[in-house]
């Protein structure tokens, strides 16, 4: 099967799509805020870790060519170089 081409918009886009459509409900307690969710933009899967590598690796195993998208839970940015990370959930 040939890889279809994804913009980084696109797969931004999708990953989003698919954490605020099932995802978020299921991650964003407190025991997880400010941990990293991945998702895999393809099959849906998504696995949770303190920093994304080891949710990565998971993921990458389960599912060789898998386009995957980080997201930090309960913050708008997934890290901050000498700016503000800006906590959305209270």
């Amino acid at each position: 099967m040939q890889a279809i081409l994804l913009s980084r918009e696109e797969v931004a886009r999708r990953a989003k799509q698919l954490y605020e459509s099932r995802i978020r409900q299921e991650v964003e307690i407190e025991e997880n805020i400010g941990k990293m969710v991945i998702i895999d933009i393809e099959t849906g899967d998504y696995k949770v870790d303190e920093n994304g590598l080891r949710a990565a690796d998971y993921l990458s195993e389960k599912h060789p060519n898998a386009r995957l998208f980080g997201i930090k839970i309960g913050y708008n940015v997934a890290a901050s170089f000498g700016g503000v990370m800006e906590r959305v959930v209270k």
